[in-house]
């Protein structure tokens, strides 16, 4: 796929497709195409949408998708769902509230499953914002999966995070018990239209009042907190306008560039755990260890600390063994 490389830098999407599937699937290549992209990325702003399950997060995501290609933006947008147990693909499918924009040349939608990976995101999707990014997308927007008290993976991938609740599912309450307030760069209350969406603004903005800001980005920088309704474009407009004031906030203070070398930082670190463990598995596997150890853990003769202090120590590690 390497050679193919200008196509995608030329805006052909039928390679920015096979691209995509590739680094999701893991296929052979994967990571000699990722480094020869690496020199293309870096020049899309990435906006996270997350919040719990129904608060309306794709409706709102084609809203945005709309307002940006209205100021001409080239939008990318990757869609995390739940998995199909059965094909590993996306379950829900719902990118139908995406279609208006499916047959715009600079918009390109890609919804991924999770695959059991945690945290909101699947465990290939920053690498598919890099093969977007490379793609000319001058905004990529990522939509997580329903986001509960664990799933805040979006942090670790978005320039500014959108947090998305809704009146009467009792949101304002789980914000708190999530961590979400830490989170959000911007508060969405979608559908303002329903009873107690101002009781909702009112509380959001009561917590920030009490909360301590302690991300570097939170020092000078108060979210939000704008009413949508997606279904007459209530808002639209300024939560867009909130998103881009988060983005004027980062770069004209620095911190864009500092927040990206940390998550550059933390994604060298989390590279290196997966090939350490994928090449410590290949190894035992191929050392015929693993079943006769793991037998004997079962059968309470040595514990599961013991047998990894095995494994290590005969240098299962090392080229030729």
């Amino acid at each position: 796929m390497i050679e193919q490389i200008p196509a995608l830098l030329a805006g052909d999407r039928r390679i920015a497709a096979k691209m995509i599937t590739l680094v999701e699937n893991g296929g052979t290549g994967r990571y000699d195409l990722l480094k020869a992209l690496h020199p293309h990325t870096g020049k899309a702003y990435i906006v996270g949408i997350t919040g719990s399950p129904g608060a309306g997060k794709s409706s709102l995501t084609d809203k945005v998708i709309t307002a940006l290609r209205k100021q001409g933006e080239k939008v990318g947008v990757v869609a995390v769902d739940p998995s199909s147990p059965f094909t590993g693909g996306a379950l829900l499918g719902d990118r139908i509230r995406m279609n208006d924009h499916y047959q715009d040349k600079d918009v390109f939608i890609r919804s991924m499953g999770t695959r059991g990976s945690l945290g909101g995101l699947a465990r290939a999707t920053k690498e598919v914002l890099k093969v977007l990014d490379a793609f000319g997308c001058t905004f990529i927007l990522v939509e997580t999966v329903g986001v509960g008290q664990a799933e805040l993976e979006i942090m670790t991938a978005a320039d500014t995070t959108v947090v998305v609740l809704t009146p009467g599912a009792g949101d304002s309450i789980q914000a708190i018990k999530a961590g979400i307030m830490e989170i959000a760069d911007v508060f969405a209350i979608n559908k303002a239209d329903l009873d107690g969406a101002d009781r909702v603004v009112t509380e959001v903005r009561a917590m920030l009042d009490l909360a301590e800001h302690t991300r570097l980005t939170r020092l000078d920088w108060r979210p939000p907190v704008i009413k949508t309704v997606t279904m007459s474009n209530l808002g639209i407009e300024d939560l867009v306008e909130g998103i881009m004031a988060h983005r004027k906030f980062l770069e004209g203070s620095g911190q864009l560039s500092e927040e990206r070398k940390f998550r550059l930082r933390a994604e060298l670190s989390e590279i290196i755990e997966h090939h350490i463990k994928d090449l410590i598995r290949e190894k035992v596997e191929k050392s015929g260890e693993w079943d006769a150890l793991l037998d004997r853990v079962i059968g309470r003769e040595i514990d599961p600390h013991s047998a990894a202090d095995q494994i290590l120590a005969k240098g299962l590690l090392r080229d030729g063994n």
